[in-house]
């Protein structure tokens, strides 16, 4: 559900049906400025910049980016610098006002938690991503592709508007050698009163990297989404050989699966993903000790999400006829990891046959560069770029622009001098390929569909059939949007099951 997919209007419909509605923190700075660009069509995003607590900062970007009656036909999109590891405070600035505006739209209108989705790759946007989000009173806090053993610390510091470092990770340093990336609230302004320290869920896929979470983190982990190689976006690798099926997929076995027995010692709640989007997996779910669900796929093409309608309804009218496929490509993602990509006969959703360009470059790897400085560098950049900066030919081979691509899925492509629109890469869940009687029972269905046939096959265990007041639910869904709290935390509203809105890229 990254990169506007999972949006601000998806999970306020999620929090509202009493869910927790996750926003993609992915990219939301461009997202930002592309959309002021194309007019801020019903002034949502100006809305929001209003009650931003910097001022100057909403001013001078609505100043700098805002058309009011939108781009010219074929105008290319006004782009922000690549991230770095040191970026001018304007760029962070910019940043963290993107994410204040996604949070502060997804919890307008009520009084339900939201959560923000980050990719732990996705390393130099993301300390001021997640102070923006914090600034609007985000609830929950949710990280996988990686390891995020540093930021519930970091949470805890910027809840105190303190300055934070991570880590960074740099290829070729010298041995004990480290760099970090550093955020600092008190560079932009002088806050006042402190702030809601959100809840910290870890997206894992092994139980190993639960119980170092739960025991090393820098700070409290409030629980775990268990995501497995079925759900959509970025897969973790299978363990040991990478072996492959006749489709050219990583195959996967019983060292890949998750003891939630295991993971039921831990004493924290946790939420099962990947493939778990039907009222059968809920249940399931909360029979094995889950704490509900995360749901995706189903969310990603419902009328509140992100996605251009007309993407929308070509994915559906290709489900229904048979005609589209979900395949696990090992090498399309810069990362590394496994990418779930969408096939659709006759449509070219993989971005093959683009021309290279890296100008978004949220995926770029830095480096040491034999004068010492950090250079950056994409395996999905031109072939010769690449190689320049200490790539390898074999690296660059079947990558794709998943950044680009994205963009392109949202209605936010950017215009190229050739006059060809950027490509689509979309991205779902193995389990797109096998809702074809939910998309004819639904031809256009809405975030509420989606939550009311999940609960469907549910039972209420709160005695009163319907609600509890104090978080005691019997679990949670979680999805594109969508996530209940009967967790025990006591911070709203909860149902007999949860759904949470996440974000699959």
């Amino acid at each position: 559900m990254g990169v506007g997919v999972s949006n601000w209007v998806l999970a306020n419909a999620v929090s509202r049906g009493g869910q927790l509605g996750v926003v993609s923190g992915t990219c939301v700075d461009s997202i930002l400025v592309r959309r002021l660009q194309d007019g801020d069509i019903g002034g949502h995003v100006r809305r929001a910049m209003a009650h931003f607590p910097i001022p100057h900062v909403a001013e001078a970007v609505l100043s700098r980016f805002f058309l009011p009656e939108g781009r010219a036909p074929r105008t290319p999109y006004k782009a922000l610098p690549m991230y770095k590891q040191s970026v001018s405070l304007a760029r962070q600035q910019i940043t963290i006002l993107a994410s204040f505006v996604e949070v502060w739209l997804a919890r307008e209108g009520h009084t339900r938690p939201v959560g923000v989705n980050l990719l732990t790759k996705v390393q130099m946007p993301n300390l001021p991503t997640l102070y923006g989000a914090m600034l609007a009173g985000v609830g929950y806090v949710l990280m996988g592709a990686g390891i995020p053993r540093e930021i519930p610390g970091v949470l805890d510091t910027l809840a105190n508007h303190d300055a934070v470092s991570i880590k960074f990770d740099v290829e070729g340093l010298a041995p004990g050698e480290t760099e970090y990336l550093r955020f600092n609230p008190r560079d932009h302004w002088t806050p006042q009163e402190p702030l809601e320290r959100p809840r910290f869920l870890a997206i894992i896929s092994a139980n190993s990297l639960a119980m170092t979470l739960a025991r090393k983190a820098t700070g409290r982990v409030d629980g775990f989404v268990i995501e497995g190689p079925t759900a959509g976006g970025h897969n973790a690798p299978p363990r040991g050989e990478l072996k492959l099926n006749e489709r050219g997929e990583p195959i996967y076995g019983e060292r890949d699966l998750v003891d939630l027995d295991k993971m039921k010692e831990l004493g924290l709640p946790f939420w099962l993903a990947g493939g778990a989007g039907s009222p059968e997996r809920l249940q399931a779910a909360l029979d094995s000790g889950a704490t509900g669900i995360q749901v995706g796929t189903l969310f990603a093409y419902c009328e509140e999400s992100g996605m251009t309608t007309s993407i929308k309804d070509m994915v559906r009218r290709g489900v229904m006829q048979g005609a589209v496929s979900v395949r696990t490509d090992p090498r399309a993602s810069p990362t590394g990891y496994p990418f779930k990509v969408v096939e659709i006969e006759g449509v070219n959703s993989r971005a093959e046959g683009r021309k290279r360009c890296c100008d978004l470059g949220y995926l770029r790897t830095a480096y040491r560069e034999d004068n010492g400085r950090l250079g950056y560098r994409c395996p999905a950049e031109p072939v010769d770029t690449y190689v320049k900066r200490g790539g390898t030919v074999e690296d660059t081979e079947g990558r794709k622009c998943l950044c680009n691509g994205l963009f392109a899925n949202i209605g936010l492509g950017q215009v190229r001098d050739d006059d060809e629109d950027e490509r689509l890469l979309l991205t779902s869940g193995d389990e797109l390929a096998v809702l074809s009687p939910f998309f004819r029972t639904h031809p256009d269905y809405t975030a509420a569909d989606v939550i009311h046939y999940l609960l469907s096959g549910v039972a209420a265990t709160n005695g009163n059939g319907t609600h509890g007041s104090n978080g005691n639910g019997r679990g949670s869904l979680n999805g594109h949007g969508v996530l209940v709290n009967g967790n025990g935390t006591g911070n709203g509203v909860s149902t007999p099951a949860q759904v949470h809105s996440g974000v699959v890229a």
